[in-house]
């Protein structure tokens, strides 16, 4: 049997159009507790009890978010994080670790059917399901595009990169995009390259990265509302919130595994 063609991108943006999209705004939570928040959204979209939704991240602490299979002593300096109160925390899906500060970064979840990203490799999918973020940094002023595998970038420099889990039928992208960054820190908690820190180093990770305060000197909240606006315009959508259930299944997720030392150093 011949192998079936990939859709094209314009073909696959219709099924977009195919949903009426949740949003639900940031609200500042704890790190672990985004973490759980993703695991429940994704397995309640995929089983049709919450339709598709787009969940804007809110952060209430500093972290540093590790992919799931990242190991903490060769991402973290556990050390100078516990010095500067920067937890560390693990996400369900793969991909690179990120360093957070609760206005420093911008964060989004996308959650729908795997319908939704059917036939689409997974380089196209990650192109596909960030497009609209895309359209709205032009929108903004900044030539932003996005560069395979999961980074959207600009002649500024790297803006964000993104992240994904398919699991029960569901699908699960998350993006964090710089809006500033505190170099030095980072650099103080992460191993980027630490056997080479010098003055030039941390200058090369500063030209690396493009933080959207730098490129657009807007407010992180007025940016915010630009994307949000950029979805509601290209989608059918409607303000949502989270669900008493969904909290409540996810503070229970917290305690037993994502607040734990078992699943944060699961990768020692």
């Amino acid at each position: 049997m011949p192998e079936r063609a990939s859709p094209s991108l314009e073909t696959a943006e219709q099924r977009w159009l195919q949903h009426e999209w949740r949003v639900i705004g940031p609200e500042p939570r704890a790190p672990n507790m985004n973490m759980a928040l993703d695991e429940v959204l994704t397995e309640r979209v995929g089983r049709g009890e919450r339709p598709p939704t787009l969940w804007v991240w809110g952060w209430s602490a500093p972290c540093i978010v590790l992919g799931r299979f990242q190991s903490v002593r060769n991402e973290v300096n556990e050390t100078n994080a516990v010095a500067n109160g920067v937890e560390i925390v693990r996400r369900i899906s793969g991909g690179g670790a990120m360093f957070i500060q609760p206005e420093g970064a911008i964060t989004y979840s996308i959650l729908a059917p795997d319908s939704l990203v059917a036939g689409l490799t997974f380089p196209e999918s990650y192109a596909f399901l960030d497009s609209w973020v895309v359209r709205a940094l032009h929108g903004l002023g900044v030539e932003a595009r996005y560069e395979p595998l999961n980074d959207i970038t600009s002649a500024g420099g790297k803006i964000g990169g993104a992240a994904q889990a398919r699991r029960n039928g569901a699908v699960l992208h998350h993006t964090t995009m710089a809006y500033q960054m505190d170099i030095p820190l980072m650099l103080q908690v992460l191993r980027i390259g630490q056997e080479k820190l010098s003055d030039k180093g941390t200058r090369s990770a500063d030209k690396r990265v493009g933080p959207l305060r730098q490129q657009t000197e807007l407010p992180r909240d007025e940016i915010i509302s630009h994307l949000l606006d950029e979805f509601r315009r290209s989608y059918p959508s409607r303000e949502d919130a989270l669900t008493a259930e969904e909290i409540e299944a996810a503070e229970q997720r917290v305690r037993e595994r994502f607040a734990t030392r078992a699943w944060t150093h699961i990768l020692p």
